[in-house]
């Protein structure tokens, strides 16, 4: 009935409200993090903070919104309608989805992944730029690897279109007790269709019924281009969700594909090809 639906709105609505953060303070996080030549991670850090910010600050309106919209204190708007829709069948607001990244998690997903990227972000705010950055969390990753090669470029005068990065798994799985001398040390990604075998060093093939395997922390070393001396890998293709497609944003970037990680591989990257890995 209409009662229970209104209900279940403002319970809803009401749990989201209390685990979401209060959106960042930009303009003091600035302060501690001003913009420097030297140091492009604080650019990047203060740009994902805006789009989080905008982001938080839509799901917060339409929540409150749809809360007086279900007791009839305001009208139902069309865009009011579809997020009332979209909670009670635990699908992400569209209205949420246009200000937000790709996802492909039904809401409760969706919002529990929200709050580790807002986490991972205020640990970055109070204890400094991390020894290990957790890729998943950014709004929008290619920055974060051009500021990558963008601190390189500026520290050694070389000009950015010549650098790409070198790759390295580690051993660690999550952590490390130091931030490398050069370049970034990330985690959080999956393999589809294989597996990082830890004892060889290699790609290796997926374990029976498991279709996604978490690869220990990867070195994502800068460098110039030329110089790289070529080794036996598969490029593997690198996405934010596991849909593997994606439509061009207004800024040229896919919105899906990141990049291609060099992977050790012991076998021609023809088998991988296969696999869909």
């Amino acid at each position: 009935g209409i009662g229970d639906t209104e209900e279940m709105i403002s319970e809803l609505s009401a749990d989201i409200l209390n685990k979401l953060p209060p959106e960042f303070n930009v303009l003091e996080i600035e302060k501690k993090y001003p913009t420097v030549y030297s140091q492009s991670m604080n650019t990047v850090l203060r740009q994902e903070l805006i789009r989080y910010n905008r982001l938080i600050a839509v799901i917060v309106k339409s929540l409150k919104e749809v809360v007086k919209a279900v007791k009839g204190l305001v009208l139902m708007s069309a865009a009011l309608e579809e997020v009332n829709y979209s909670m009670l069948v635990g699908k992400v607001p569209n209205m949420w989805a246009s200000k937000s990244y790709p996802s492909l998690k039904p809401l409760g997903s969706y919002i529990n992944d929200l709050i580790l990227r807002l986490n991972f972000f205020n640990t970055w705010i109070e204890e400094g730029i991390p020894n290990v950055f957790w890729l998943p969390g950014f709004y929008f990753t290619q920055s974060f690897l051009s500021g990558v090669l963008q601190n390189f470029s500026r520290k050694w005068k070389i000009s950015i279109d010549q650098l790409g990065f070198e790759f390295t798994v580690t051993q660690f799985d999550n952590n490390a007790s130091s931030a490398p001398q050069i370049g970034v040390f990330c985690s959080g990604l999956f393999l589809e269709g294989c597996r990082w075998n830890k004892q060889i060093n290699f790609l290796d093939e997926s374990l029976p019924k498991i279709l996604f395997e978490t690869i220990p922390v990867i070195w994502y070393k800068p460098g110039i281009k030329a110089n790289f001396v070529p080794k036996a890998v598969y490029k593997c293709p690198c996405y934010k969700t596991s849909a593997r497609r994606g439509v061009l944003s207004t800024t040229g970037h896919s919105t899906n594909f990141i990049m291609y990680v060099d992977l050790p591989s012991n076998k021609p990257e023809q088998h991988w090809i296969n696999r869909g890995v």
